[in-house]
């Protein structure tokens, strides 16, 4: 297959579908995908075996959600227009307001709908202050349980989105009890809780049984339903871009240019300044593998391999799932990577590709 392509393989995902359906089991749990995260959805057959449905961020991923997930789909949005809370309403089994001031808006039109409000707890596991929800002057979510409780009989549950790839559990453990102390009163009002994604529940070593038990008291006590919205927990490891290298240099370095850009299908290394993954990365030659677009920082990383590279060779770029496909963009008119799927028989079958006219046509 010509690369560049994203190749999701089944038996990668496998893995982590698995681990949230016996989470869903043992703690009475359930689990929607975070759209924002991961929304290819020529998986979401295989996927929706094991999780409950989709959360979104915006009227077309919750339309996505219900079109190609089914079961239970949830509607969120930092604000919602007014040309389009009928659109989103209609596609919703529960919408999520983000502010007092929008649920108030727009409650004659969603009346009859179960509703919920985001709530900032003012505590987060973000090491990063671009993605950090506590940030000071967050615009995300409510924070002041007085103002909260005046608004309490018009929505049946709230989401309390803290959590940033949080591999350790007892800082979960000691967040959520924040919130149990300061929102408590609140909470036991309710009739559903989404604690949000960002928890890394699926990853190698994490107590998958402490947090199960931890939720199932934390749904018995409050008498809810709670939700996670999994999304890199989801996808961790699931899928690679492939790429191949076009050309090397030497400038103090060796340098691999590919046919292949952070810039454009790999943002979130941009964003975050962080390396790409590639494994084994082990060997006597250091190589720093740069992507083709004409960005000065377009770098994939420094990595290690048993032998120099060289035009023509095929490099797998790891855990290229999360923020990936959903985020990838058509800058310097490189082309976009295909997607692939790799079946769990280890039949590889391409799903989508992209050429000319979808570049000329996301233009004027």
């Amino acid at each position: 297959m010509q690369t560049p392509y994203y190749l999701i393989d089944k038996s990668r995902l496998l893995p982590n579908m698995e681990k949230i359906a016996w989470l869903r089991e043992a703690s009475g749990v359930k689990s929607l995908l975070a759209l924002k995260c991961f929304a290819t959805w020529s998986v979401f057959d295989f996927m929706s075996q094991y999780m409950d449905g989709t959360t979104s961020s915006s009227l077309y991923e919750v339309r996505l959600g219900r079109e190609k997930f089914g079961k239970e789909t949830h509607a969120y949005s930092v604000a919602y227009a007014d040309n389009e809370i009928d659109e989103v309403l209609s596609h919703s089994d529960k919408i999520i307001f983000n502010t007092i001031g929008q649920l108030t808006r727009f409650e004659a039109q969603s009346a009859g709908h179960k509703r919920g409000l985001r709530v900032n707890p003012g505590v987060s596991t973000s090491s990063f202050d671009l993605a950090d929800p506590a940030r000071p002057f967050s615009r995300l979510g409510e924070h002041d349980p007085e103002k909260i409780a005046q608004v309490a009989d018009k929505i049946s549950g709230f989401m309390f989105h803290n959590n940033c790839e949080n591999a350790d559990f007892e800082r979960f453990d000691a967040m959520l009890s924040l919130i149990e102390q300061r929102f408590g009163f609140l909470i036991r009002s309710m009739e559903w809780i989404s604690l949000g994604g960002g928890v890394h529940f699926t990853g190698e070593g994490y107590p998958l049984d402490r947090l199960a038990d931890r939720l199932k008291r934390f749904a018995d006590q409050n008498g809810v339903q709670v939700y996670l919205e999994p999304g890199e927990a989801s996808i961790t490891k699931a899928a690679t871009l492939e790429v191949t290298v076009l050309d090397t240099l030497h400038n103090g370095k060796n340098l691999a240019i590919v046919d292949s850009s952070i810039e454009a299908h790999m943002l979130d290394l941009l964003i975050y300044r962080e390396q790409a993954k590639v494994t084994p990365n082990a060997g006597d030659h250091e190589w720093m593998v740069c992507g083709k677009s004409c960005l000065a920082g377009d770098i994939f990383g420094e990595f290690r391999f048993p032998e120099a590279l060289k035009a023509g060779d095929r490099l797998s770029i790891q855990d290229a799932a999360g923020y990936t496909m959903v985020k990838k963009n058509w800058f310097n008119g490189v082309k976009m990577p295909a997607i692939a799927v790799r079946e769990l028989d280890g039949t590889v079958r391409q799903v989508r590709d992209f050429g000319y006219e979808d570049f000329a046509a996301a233009l004027s």
